[in-house]
C-alpha cells in the first residue's frame, strides 16, 4: 500500500474526497492533525481552528491510554480496558485533572482568549493524522456533538479498520483513505512523520 509522503500530502488527498462539503468549519486535533487540515482548509476555503484533546494515560504506564478528554467535553473512557486493568474512572481522577490543566495550557497557546468558531447548525469536519485506538477522536467528536452542529464528519488519512468502523457511531460520516489489514501505528503509513511542536502548530495556523 502506497505511503503518504507527509501530512501535507495526506491532507491534499483527503481534500479531494471532501470537496463537496458545504461551507464547513474544520477542527484539527493538534498536533499532527493540524498539518493534515491546512491543505484541506485551503482547498475548501474553510474556517480552520484547533480542537485540543489530551490522552488519559494508565498511571503505571502513561503511554497506554485508558481514555481522553477534549476541550468543552467530558472525559471519555475505554470501559473494557479499564475493566481489564481492574480500574474505575475514579482511579485516574488525578490524571484527568493533570490533563485538563495541560489541555487549558495548549488552548491558550494556540488560540489565546479567542473561543472556538461557532459551529451550531454548520457542517464540521474533525481532522487528525490517523486513527489507532481512536480515543482522542472519540472524545473530540463527543465534545463537538454538544455544540449542536448540523453535520459532523471525521476525516483521517489512515486508520485501523475496527477503529474506523467504531467511529461510525460517533460521526455522521467517516472519510478515510486507507484501512490497511496490517495496521500497527499511524506513523508507519507516512514516509515522513516528524514530531511537531507547539511552535509548528502556530506556524501552520499563521499565528506565529
Amino acid at each position: 500500500m502506497e505511503l503518504f509522503q507527509d501530512r501535507a500530502d495526506a491532507g491534499a488527498q483527503l481534500a479531494e474526497r471532501l470537496r463537496d462539503a458545504h461551507d464547513p468549519v474544520i477542527l484539527a486535533l493538534p498536533r499532527g492533525g493540524v498539518a493534515v487540515a491546512v491543505p484541506i482548509a485551503r482547498r475548501l476555503g474553510a474556517v480552520l481552528d484547533v480542537l485540543v484533546t489530551r490522552k488519559i494515560g494508565y498511571p503505571p504506564t502513561p503511554e497506554l491510554g485508558v481514555g481522553a478528554v477534549a476541550e468543552g467535553g467530558e472525559p471519555v473512557f475505554d470501559p473494557l480496558l479499564l475493566r481489564r486493568l481492574g480500574m474505575t474512572p475514579e482511579d485516574v481522577a488525578d490524571v484527568v485533572e493533570e490533563e485538563r490543566w495541560e489541555l487549558a495550557r495548549r488552548v491558550r497557546a494556540y488560540r489565546g482568549d479567542r473561543p472556538l468558531p461557532p459551529v451550531e447548525g454548520r457542517e464540521v469536519i474533525v481532522v487528525d493524522d490517523g486513527l489507532a485506538t481512536g480515543g482522542t477522536a472519540r472524545a473530540a467528536l463527543r465534545a463537538v456533538a454538544t455544540m449542536k452542529p448540523g453535520k459532523v464528519t471525521l476525516a483521517v488519512p489512515v486508520g485501523a479498520r475496527e477503529t474506523v468502523q467504531s467511529m461510525l457511531e460517533e460521526a455522521d460520516e467517516v472519510v478515510v483513505l486507507r484501512t490497511p489489514l496490517d495496521f500497527r501505528a499511524v506513523g508507519q503509513w507516512y514516509e515522513r512523520f516528524d514530531q511537531l511542536s507547539d511552535a509548528d502548530v502556530l506556524h501552520l495556523l499563521g499565528r506565529d
